[in-house]
């Protein structure tokens, strides 16, 4: 996988597991909703995370909760792009945008963001991926079933990893084709989407199946409810140590990059895991 380089960050996959800090500026989100959603609150929740060390900031105004409508393209713009803005001005941090509209990552971009992070792997809407080509920035091209209002409707797979590898297949096909590079493609295979509880933890324990497509892994289990299936917590907020155990086993088992709620925390999580897992490790000083 080659090296990816964004503002002062370049990404060396394999050497050391990456942190992407999600920040939801909605009122609706599962677990942050409304905690987050002015630009002055997201600010100081942004300079939290850039002070603990995250490497990415994923700023996102639409809810992708399991049931959740979607809002107008207005309001998205109105919600994401000042906050990017804001969070531009003041730090050099890699940002992304969680968004499955083209104009919207159009806009993202143009505001100081450095990726686009779509839970539809750029299907929801066609121009996406045109919109990547010419903007010449990554994408991470996740796994969906439906959309987040049917979705936990269509868990029913006849092989869940030969699923997900063709759908994956397609879409960096569907990317390749129009000159997107490579190295500007991420894999994300949707942890909590369109998938039970148990089949999140075979994902998770099958990453490496994943490998042989050779692009790198973002693993998102943060706070999410097969972490409270286990545990019996219906609070996503109480599934820090829950969330912790997942991104430690996420690591262990391939992931590049962890998209957490909890940054802090989860870089800790992180470079624990590294020193364990990872053999091209080198924090220790």
């Amino acid at each position: 996988m080659e090296l990816l380089t964004l503002r002062n960050q370049t990404f060396t996959w394999g050497d050391r597991t990456y942190v992407m800090g999600i920040l939801n500026v909605t009122p609706d989100s599962f677990s942050d909703g409304g905690q987050f959603n002015s630009v002055a609150s997201a600010l100081a929740q942004a300079e939290k995370m850039v002070a603990a060390g995250i490497d990415i900031l994923d700023i996102g105004g639409q809810s992708t909760r399991p049931g959740s409508a979607q809002i107008s393209l207005e309001e998205e713009l109105e919600r994401t792009i000042p906050v990017i803005q804001a969070i531009r001005g003041r730090f050099q941090t890699v940002i992304s945008i969680d968004t499955t509209r083209a104009a919207v990552a159009q806009q993202a971009i143009a505001a100081g963001a450095d990726i686009i992070n779509d839970i539809s792997g750029a299907t929801f809407d066609d121009q996406m991926l045109t919109v990547v080509k010419e903007l010449a920035v990554p994408i991470i091209l996740m796994h969906i079933r439906g959309t987040p209002e049917t979705m936990q409707s269509l868990t029913d797979y006849q092989d869940l990893m030969a699923d997900l590898k063709t759908f994956f297949q397609a879409r960096i096909d569907a990317a390749l084709v129009l000159g997107i590079p490579p190295k500007h493609l991420i894999l994300d295979p949707g942890i909590g989407f369109a998938k039970t509880a148990l089949q999140n933890y075979d994902l998770i324990r099958h990453l490496q199946d994943f490998r042989d497509l050779g692009y790198p892994l973002l693993v998102g289990p943060s706070r999410k409810s097969f972490i409270g299936h286990i545990l019996n917590e219906s609070d996503p907020t109480k599934r820090v140590w829950g969330t912790a155990a997942a991104c430690a086993g996420a690591i262990a088992f391939g992931a590049d990059i962890l998209r957490v709620h909890d940054g802090p925390e989860m870089i800790d999580v992180a470079k624990i895991a590294d020193a364990i897992w990872r053999p091209k490790w080198s924090g220790e000083s």
